[in-house]
């Protein structure tokens, strides 16, 4: 049971902002794991969760690894900023273009996100094929994309 319900921890912060260990135990309890608060942080400190700045001001939970990606978020903006030309998409791909010689390195700042909904990228030149699990998900994708060229 324990381990089951840590896996589903990891899963949760993957997929959603996880602010406080309260929202991870109504979260849990409203799967099927009837957790108390201090479960849940026993759990965070078994599976080593950190907290990291999701960008807007807030922070969520996260795995280690995970950590050192959202800390180049400036970084990232500043890529985005500066080298991005515009966004399409079709279907379960985004279509990204930049500026000459920018796609690779928009490309490895996409990458870096780890965002789940992306299964990997492709960069030429001057575009980058985002390559997203489900078209349902392009749309959301999209927006972050766009909420770091701000």
């Amino acid at each position: 049971m324990k381990a089951r319900r840590q896996m589903r921890i990891l899963e949760i912060i993957r997929q959603k902002t996880i602010e406080t260990q309260e929202e991870l135990a109504d979260r849990g309890g409203r799967e099927g794991y009837a957790v108390t608060q201090a479960t849940v942080s026993r759990d965070i400190k078994e599976l080593k969760l950190i907290k990291v700045p999701t960008g807007d001001g807030r922070y969520r939970y996260a795995k280690p690894e995970e950590g050192a990606a959202a800390g180049l978020t400036e970084r990232m903006r500043r890529v985005f900023r500066d080298s991005l030309m515009g966004l399409d998409m079709a279907e379960n791909l985004i279509v990204v273009r930049t500026l000459s010689g920018s796609a690779p390195g928009v490309g490895e700042a996409i990458d870096s996100l780890r965002w789940s909904e992306i299964a990997g990228t492709v960069a030429g030149d001057n575009t980058v094929l985002v390559v997203v699990r489900s078209r349902d998900l392009v749309p959301g994708v999209v927006e972050r994309l766009q909420s770091l060229m701000q």
